[in-house]
């Protein structure tokens, strides 16, 4: 594979994926932010131009210094071709297998490929499935087809009325990353904050300040332009606060022209609840998240 030098390369990549969606969202929505302003310093690897089969994002080689950290040893793969895309991946050096690593992906369909590595590359595969939702305007400009296939109207929902006196809206800083990680179903370590202080410090965070002046409410996007981390204190639950998180990140990113996505556990109904009172659309392809472990 080669990587994809210069901004017109890395456009017309964004526009091709485009017509790959909705199972190249994950690779699409991060080569879109690529193109906005790398502040990942992210890189697009392709296996041949321009009529690519397999795309490879990966971070910079010279961040990877932590064979442990599989928050930046990230990567992001969509594939036409799922057994073309096994072959690659067994050949070509793009992935470091002798670090613990993730690869994300909105194609399931990518599993039997990946976990058929686990003999050939000494390693311990973990597959994690999870619910994939995309914002109604999001549909409207990427995949109007759905909308139309599903004879579904389009629609955005109000959020729950909030106590201005009480919450005001703000963005996270750098400090607030701690509160972050505690709360993130996926952190909780020195590693996940690290990567939570990169993702407020370089992408678009909203919060919802509480009567004492912290954040009480939050979301945070990933490298990938992904909507994530979103939580609430225990003690400030059932009062609507995510309601008004996601209210006000759609207002705002949308006008920017964003491309606006998340994903949720099946197990967490609260989340999935919310999406429905927004009418968000659930995508048939998912979002996938491979676990990598050398033996």
């Amino acid at each position: 594979m080669f990587q994809l030098y210069g901004p017109q390369r890395l456009q017309m990549l964004e526009k091709y994926l485009r017509k790959s969606l909705p199972e190249s969202l994950k690779v699409y929505g991060t080569v879109f932010h690529m193109n906005q302003r790398n502040s990942f310093n992210l890189k697009a690897f392709v296996d041949k131009w321009p009529d690519f089969n397999t795309v490879v994002i990966s971070p910079p080689k010279q961040e990877m210094i932590d064979d442990f950290d599989h928050y930046t040893n990230t990567y992001q793969i969509y594939s036409k071709d799922p057994k073309h895309c096994q072959k690659i991946l067994e050949t070509s050096d793009i992935i470091n297998w002798k670090q613990h690593l993730q690869i994300q992906s909105t194609q399931s369909s990518l599993n039997e490929a990946i976990q058929n590595l686990a003999t050939t590359k000494l390693i311990k595969i973990t597959h994690q499935q999870r619910i994939l939702f995309m914002f109604p305007q999001t549909v409207k400009n990427l995949l109007p087809s759905l909308l139309e296939a599903n004879n579904i109207p389009l629609k955005f929902g109000t959020p729950e009325t909030l106590n201005e006196k009480m919450f005001k809206l703000s963005t996270l800083d750098v400090t607030h990353a701690a509160l972050v990680n505690k709360f993130w179903d996926f952190g909780g370590n020195e590693r996940s904050q690290k990567f939570i202080e990169c993702c407020i410090q370089n992408m678009f965070t909203i919060c919802l300040l509480g009567p004492e002046g912290t954040p009480v409410s939050w979301s945070v996007m990933d490298q990938t332009g992904e909507l994530r981390m979103a939580n609430t204190l225990p003690e400030y639950r059932n009062q609507g606060l995510i309601s008004n998180i996601i209210y006000a990140t759609a207002q705002t990113l949308d006008k920017l022209g964003f491309p606006l996505y998340n994903h949720t556990d099946r197990s967490n109904k609260i989340i999935q609840k919310v999406s429905c009172n927004f009418h968000f659309m659930t995508l048939p392809c998912g979002w996938s998240q491979w676990n990598s472990v050398p033996l």
